[in-house]
């Protein structure tokens, strides 16, 4: 049995399917698995529950100064096998995944003071590695050193369709064209933002999953994994 542990680090624009492969590694691994798109929802939630935003007026200075009261912590659910994101002591899981909170992260997200909390938080969960992190800026701010950094992406249309079928599974109201939108502004927020844009690190490995199936792109992944271990 291997009992060297790295860092794994993973990248890419929104509804590229991170949160899916990073689940399928940690799982296999028996590593942690860190969502970190969770945080900044988690973080967009309170901010929108306390009146700071909405789709058109942004009080960050609210915000920032109440950094210190927002709590993030994941807790493990072992019916569906993977941690969930609590905000206060109050399980979110379901409601950071609308609509309403896709459209208006990259606004809370952008704030460095927002991002300077979470990464804190971040890096101290990887201290001991053993970890699986997905996000946007995982392997160019949060662990620029990890052993093996991945680099999601696919085409807008791709993307949104997956996003448009997954929000109709879980019941919501959403028409494909206001998810394409969403999926394209959040693109061009994250990639413009002045701290910590999305962008690929150098020595990441990129992976265009636009006609890719799961199976193969976890193979394809676990043998980049394998390599990097035994290195």
């Amino acid at each position: 049995m291997i009992s060297t542990k790295i860092i794994i680090a993973i990248d890419g624009f929104s509804s590229t399917g991170k949160s899916t492969i990073a689940k399928q590694l940690a799982k296999r691994l028996n590593y942690i698995y860190v969502d970190t798109g969770a945080m900044y929802r988690a973080v967009t939630l309170h901010a929108m529950n306390r009146n700071y935003v909405t789709s058109d007026f942004f009080d960050s200075t609210k915000l920032i100064l109440d950094l210190d009261n927002i709590k993030l912590s994941f807790v493990f659910n072992p019916e569906l096998g993977f941690a969930e994101m609590f905000l206060n002591g109050t399980n979110v899981e379901k409601e950071i995944r609308t609509i309403q909170v896709s459209k208006l992260v990259s606004k809370v997200a952008a704030i460095p003071q927002v991002r300077r909390k979470l990464v804190h938080e971040q890096q101290n969960m990887g201290k001991e590695k053993g970890i699986v992190m997905d996000g946007r800026d995982i392997g160019t701010v949060v662990f620029p050193d990890a052993e093996l950094k991945l680099f999601m992406t696919a085409s807008a249309d791709k993307r949104a369709t997956r996003r448009y079928k997954e929000l109709l599974d879980r019941g919501d109201d959403v028409n494909y064209d206001e998810v394409l939108q969403n999926v394209q502004e959040r693109d061009r927020i994250d990639s413009t933002r002045k701290d910590s844009p999305l962008i690929k690190a150098k020595d990441a490995v990129e992976f265009d999953n636009s006609d890719m199936g799961l199976e193969e792109q976890f193979d394809r992944i676990m043998s980049l994994v394998n390599d990097r271990i035994t290195k």
